[in-house]
């Protein structure tokens, strides 16, 4: 692939984007950062509830239609050749993926835009709940989210990113071993990630940061954040064709105005 283009994606769960405006830290968060592409996870709000303009953006939202709830958006400078929102009918139909919580397949977790030589998706997992009373479905929406990405690696390079609810390995929590077992720490989760890797996607930060203490989400309990006692639930994965035109995964712990922080990869295409 040539080296034509060089692009900042960013991915960050604002936790309301409303709540974040309101704070005045999204918009000082754009200017400093300056994203190609913006990928953000639970929204929380419709399409006519949001004030946020951004000069030289064109702007896309995969909203839930339960109001104040989930939701995806997709800021951009480069305006896409086309925009999907949620998984394809095609591949849901072959999943379980609502379940007495309510249908995942109708609170906008997931949004995503084509571009000239590659696919960027954004994704909210679903959160596995204290009691894991959702990992049956995180068991059904896991497979099929990866199939949608595999389905369209086959078509050019994909890129997706988002809050996965789940830390990968013991490097990716302050604290795994009283976790182990439990909400975002579990066998079944991890699987998912594993998953993931397996069917030919990289895990862009850990091209080039080992160890721990290095986290995306904090409790609001304790001083969690000042403290760092916190979990890496969010990530960018890339098709492991491109992996080698990363040139720098982050995490962004700085940016404030919700409990994740963003991550972040530089990329030339």
């Amino acid at each position: 692939m040539r080296y034509t283009t060089f692009m900042k994606i960013y991915s960050w769960n604002v936790n309301g984007i409303r709540a974040v405006e309101r704070k005045g830290l999204f918009q000082p968060f754009i200017e400093a950062h300056q994203p190609d592409i913006l990928c953000l996870q639970e929204t929380k709000a419709q399409p006519g509830q949001i004030e946020v303009d951004l000069p030289g953006y064109f702007e896309f939202f995969n909203s839930a239609e339960r109001k104040g709830y989930s939701g995806t958006a997709i800021y951009t400078k480069e305006e896409p050749l086309a925009v999907i929102s949620g998984i394809p009918a095609e591949i849901s139909a072959k999943y379980q993926l609502a379940d007495i919580y309510g249908d995942t397949t109708t609170e906008g977790r997931v949004l995503t835009a084509e571009f000239e030589h590659i696919y960027v998706s954004t994704v909210y997992t679903p959160n596995a709940k204290d009691d894991l009373s959702r990992i049956p479905m995180r068991q059904q929406w896991d497979p099929a989210y990866l199939e949608f990405m595999n389905h369209l690696n086959k078509k050019k390079p994909v890129i997706f990113c988002g809050d996965f609810n789940v830390a990968h390995t013991e490097d990716d929590l302050a604290r795994p071993k009283p976790n182990i077992g439990k909400k975002g720490f579990t066998n079944e989760e991890r699987a998912g990630i594993e998953a993931m890797i397996e069917s030919g996607f990289t895990d862009t930060f850990r091209l080039f940061t080992k160890g721990n203490g290095h986290y995306t989400w904090w409790s609001h309990f304790g001083g969690a954040r000042e403290r760092n006692v916190g979990w890496r639930i969010d990530y960018v994965m890339v098709a492991d064709q491109i992996a080698d035109l990363v040139k720098s995964a982050r995490i962004h712990p700085d940016v404030l105005g919700s409990d994740h922080c963003p991550v972040s990869i530089d990329i030339s295409l």
